[in-house]
């Protein structure tokens, strides 16, 4: 079982979850009896596995999720759909259809988890295989509602009573208490998760991922003393030690390596939506070629750092493609910018592009940096961190490391990772940038200025059917 989702999460999918077209419409999975499901160890599997399924959904994450960080300084939308236009140039609405599509896919995850949650206690199974489902289920829902924190801030927290009880139609919460939930899914998830899996369960969550968006969360609310804590957790790990080499985390044949905490597990032929692969590849290689980098991104790399051409396409690059030999990247394979990410292409030995590569949601990198900022922001010294991402990348190491570094160094670390976006924001939430000023300037031809709104734009709408299903129940976010 290389990639999780697999034959018997899918005949689960089919039978027992159908897909929901928003949150009011949900089956009350809970109430599904032992008669029809449920019956031994196996049935609890299959349903955990069927969990991971939805993340596999190009509108929940593999291309919408992307969408939200063209709102970045590090890249053009380069696709043709008026909704992404709308979501870069901060014009969009309570109906732009990836603001819908994402909520219908987070709720779908959050719903299957209950259900896991609800019934894997009842049923005869081997314990130890028990807990590590129920880890899973916890961790997804966690990460589902860090997520929908990060991209609506307010938002109706459904658990198993409310499916046991078919109470759908919910109040938001408080910002507050959805990553309160979160915290409290993550922690649950760590202790119930074994640190690691034989290669063959490869892609399941793991007790580093519970600690690494645990760290991710605490950062975030700035308290730097539980965000070192379980920073720490992972960066004492040897289980989650950095790759040999960057490019290690982005090559088929090392993508599970012990850096990836969390990635979305892709396999041709089996995950049924087009991969972030389809729609990062520029269409000259076979892919749809959306989100393209712009110069400015490419400027912020230091000379000599090889992650540059790991991370992009420039032109003049050699790109290998299997027994089609090799093959020069010129600027008018893209759509827009002249460049592409090249972190989501891979070849196969015929030379197409291949949608088996997976796509990484959280790496040990990236929590070294949050405990580095962690150190840094409460007054300690971060570079011990900062500079195990850099010596692996080959840069120069750093000495009394500051805010600008770790800045930097999260841009070109982790760049065309879903990041840039939520850490420009939190970082003007903390008065160390100011948002607006930084997105009103021109960053040449493809990336034009454009208006930030504080406090407006922090957070996205939530989709306006969702409201009006409601019947007053659920309230618009403000200024929307």
């Amino acid at each position: 079982m290389r990639k999780i989702t697999t034959l018997a999460g899918y005949i689960f999918l089919a039978t027992l979850f159908s897909c929901q077209d928003n949150l009011l419409e949900t089956t009350p999975y809970g109430q599904v009896t032992s008669q029809q499901y449920w019956r031994n160890g196996d049935d609890v599997v299959a349903a955990t596995n069927a969990i991971y399924a939805p993340l596999l959904n190009e509108d929940g994450f593999a291309h919408t999720e992307y969408t939200f960080d063209n709102c970045s300084d590090d890249m053009n939308r380069a696709g043709d759909h008026a909704d992404e236009t709308a979501l870069e140039m901060f014009t969009f609405d309570a109906s732009n259809s990836h603001i819908l599509a994402t909520w219908s896919t987070k709720y779908e995850v959050i719903s299957r988890a209950n259900a896991v949650l609800i019934n894997a206690p009842k049923v005869t199974m081997d314990e130890t295989l028990r807990n590590r489902s129920m880890g899973e289920a916890y961790f997804l829902r966690g990460f589902v509602y860090w997520r929908l924190s990060l991209i609506y801030g307010e938002v109706p927290i459904l658990l198993e009573e409310d499916a046991l009880n078919q109470t759908y139609n919910k109040p938001k919460s408080t910002l507050a208490q959805v990553r309160a939930q979160a915290e409290a899914d993550f922690q649950k998830a760590a202790t119930l998760l074994p640190v690691a899996y034989e290669a063959t369960e490869a892609g399941r969550a793991t007790q580093g991922a519970a600690y690494g968006f645990l760290a991710k969360l605490y950062v975030y609310q700035e308290n730097w003393a539980k965000a070192i804590e379980a920073s720490t957790k992972v960066t004492s790990n040897a289980a989650y030690k950095l790759a040999t080499e960057f490019n290690q985390n982005f090559e088929l044949v090392t993508e599970n390596n012990s850096e990836t905490l969390f990635s979305l597990q892709y396999e041709t032929g089996w995950t049924t939506d087009n991969s972030p692969a389809y729609y990062h590849t520029p269409q000259t290689f076979g892919g749809w070629g959306f989100h393209e980098p712009i110069q400015d991104l490419v400027n912020e790399f230091e000379e000599g750092d090889p992650r540059k051409a790991y991370s992009i396409f420039s032109p003049g690059d050699k790109v290998e493609r299997g027994s089609l030999g090799e093959t020069e990247f010129t600027a008018d394979m893209t759509r827009v910018t002249g460049f592409a990410f090249r972190k989501y292409s891979q070849f196969t030995s015929t030379g197409d592009m291949d949608q088996s590569l997976n796509a990484p949601f959280l790496r040990s990198a990236d929590v070294y940096l949050l405990a580095a900022e962690a150190k840094i922001r409460s007054g300690q010294n971060g570079d011990a961190e900062l500079n195990a991402v850099r010596k692996r990348a080959g840069v120069k190491e750093i000495t009394g490391a500051t805010m600008k570094d770790i800045m930097h160094e999260r841009r070109v670390e982790l760049a065309g990772e879903n990041e840039r976006h939520q850490d420009l924001m939190r970082w003007d939430k903390a008065g160390l940038i100011d948002i607006t000023a930084h997105y009103k300037i021109a960053r040449g031809p493809y990336k034009p200025s454009r208006n930030f709104v504080k406090p407006k734009h922090y957070y996205f709408p939530l989709p306006q059917r969702e409201v009006d299903l409601s019947n007053g129940v659920l309230i618009q976010n403000s200024n929307y």
